[in-house]
């Protein structure tokens, strides 16, 4: 219940703290996230960062509120069954456009930008990151400049946040400076675009920072800073020390190996909010040694996540056995799945996996040696790899580590991206749920990059079955029992161990006031935030 309670909650960043030793510019934050930014346009991206600069600039239907609602933003009320913008069979969803919207560049908004943006989407020569719920759109009509009409193949009950939403990897796109191509893919437009956002981004130096400015043709409040800084930083402990000297006003999300140590900083606040990511130990399903599912319920059983929770992650979030977020709808609180290597070597030993003179286990030839990858930079990561490699050797496991850059570990596979082409057998990381209990495209047969996000090549019918199910119905009471029965599913299956839901960290000065950052749409509350 108590989980329950923080659902969507967001918390005030205020202080009276003293300041760090170097003077900032009034009215202008700068923050980093300690990760790589390869590309602004959310279609493309697999990094959380991007999420979270779109909410500032780009263009939406609906952003969240405090208590995790959907607000409408370009639109002007959220289509439903009871105001007649979704049809009776669930099919046909009608979006009426606010009017008098401009560009961050003057030029005016209407239904044509959204119709391209649709065109877009559709064109399958586009790599962007996830199309499993546009699949879902038949086609489109434009009735005139402010209506927009989307034909559905089948119902889609989450498509209020999952189409434009400032929670989803996907914005509207200017249809005047993109012309009348729809490939993007080495489009100028990626690395500078131009959204409706209360800011607008000025530069993006690669490696370096990305700058934004107060958007003068924003329609909402006006925001109180007039700058923001995203400084590109991929080292925690070159942001720890820019947070000190003041070089930094805000450190969003950090590591929380870490956290203790920030909190006592003398000028600097630590507040935690409660995030859908969850973090765990990502298993490459379709590698020869990781197949058969007996084999990673041995690899859960062999590892003792409570302490993972409480050493390596300091208990920063919530200990959860589910792939989906405990702040989503439709959560289940899953039985906890104990730790116990004797069992686990009794499992291995059932299905045929005999030690061999090295004491790794091998089967048909292929022996229990797997790689597991991580990021670079990131100290919790590290710290589990090592864990992992201990208690797994334990059981006749024999574990490589090879770190990489975020840029390349998060990439996309036109990229060479380690996660994304598969180039792992376990991968330490932190997949997010939704505002729904939708995980399609996380955990589908038919969402594997580059059409989705299923990492894992995970695989299972019957789930494919009820997850479609749960998308497809309006019926509430109906998508709860569909998302019990793939949630249990999933964890029989395990092709992630789920350790944690995340809470993340923002670390900041006491110069900043008044920010909110968000479970949904990380800052969509940023009207009210200064920098004093």
């Amino acid at each position: 219940m108590r989980i329950r309670l923080v659902r969507g909650l967001a918390l005030v960043l205020a202080a009276a703290l003293p300041p760090p030793a170097q003077a900032a510019e009034p009215h202008v934050l700068r923050f980093t996230e300690t990760l790589a930014v390869t590309t602004l346009n959310p279609f493309y991206t697999t990094s959380g960062v991007i999420v979270d600069l779109s909410t500032l600039t780009m263009a939406y239907f609906v952003r969240f509120d405090a208590q995790a609602h959907m607000v409408p933003e370009l639109i002007g009320a959220i289509p439903s069954q009871q105001n007649g913008g979704v049809s009776r069979d669930g099919r046909t969803i009608v979006y009426h456009l606010r009017r008098g919207v401009k560009w961050s560049d003057g030029a005016a908004f209407d239904a044509d930008d959204v119709a391209y943006t649709l065109r877009f989407i559709a064109d399958k020569t586009n790599t962007i990151t996830s199309r499993e719920a546009w699949d879902h759109v038949r086609s489109f009509d434009e009735p005139d400049k402010y209506t927009i009409v989307l034909h559905l193949d089948e119902p889609f009950a989450p498509f209020a946040e999952r189409f434009f939403s400032s929670f989803s990897q996907s914005c509207v796109l200017p249809k005047h400076l993109l012309g009348s191509s729809t490939n993007l893919n080495q489009s100028p437009y990626n690395a500078l675009p131009v959204g409706i956002g209360p800011f607008r981004y000025t530069a993006f130096r690669r490696g370096d920072a990305v700058e934004m400015e107060a958007n003068p043709y924003y329609f909402g409040p006006p925001p109180k800073l007039q700058k923001i800084v995203y400084k590109i930083i991929e080292d925690e402990n070159t942001a720890l020390t820019q947070l000190q000297t003041g070089e930094l006003d805000l450190w969003a999300t950090f590591g929380a190996t870490l956290y203790d140590r920030v909190r006592a900083l003398p000028g600097i606040g630590v507040t935690l909010v409660p995030e859908t990511f969850m973090s765990g130990i990502f298993f490459e399903t379709e590698h020869p040694a990781l197949r058969e599912p007996v084999v990673r319920r041995a690899l859960r059983l062999a590892i003792d996540r409570d302490l993972f929770f409480e050493k390596v992650f300091h208990r920063v979030g919530v200990r959860s056995e589910s792939v989906v977020a405990p702040s989503s709808l439709d959560y289940l609180a899953l039985p906890r799945a104990r730790y116990d290597p004797a069992a686990a070597n009794k499992l291995l030993d059932a299905a045929g996996w005999a030690r061999g003179a090295d004491g790794v286990r091998a089967k048909g030839g292929v022996r229990l040696a797997l790689q597991l990858v991580l990021p670079t930079g990131y100290a919790p990561s590290a710290q589990l790899a090592e864990l992992l490699r201990v208690e797994w050797q334990q059981i006749g496991v024999e574990i490589e580590t090879k770190e990489y850059t975020t840029g390349l570990y998060f990439g996309l596979v036109s990229e060479g991206g380690i996660l994304r082409t598969g180039k792992f057998d376990v991968a330490l990381l932190s997949l997010a749920s939704a505002v729904f209990a939708d995980v399609f495209a996380g955990y589908g047969c038919a969402y594997t990059p580059p059409n989705g996000n299923n990492l894992t090549h995970y695989c299972n019918r019957a789930v494919d079955a009820d997850m479609s199910g749960y998308q497809e119905t309006y019926d509430a009471g109906k998508r709860a029992a569909l998302a019990k029965r793939f949630q249990r599913q999933i964890d029989e299956d395990v092709p992630v161990i789920v350790i944690y839901a995340r809470s993340f960290p923002f670390a900041y000065s006491s110069r900043v006031t008044n920010l909110r950052p968000q479970t949904f749409g990380t800052f969509d509350a940023i009207a009210g935030a200064d920098v004093r």
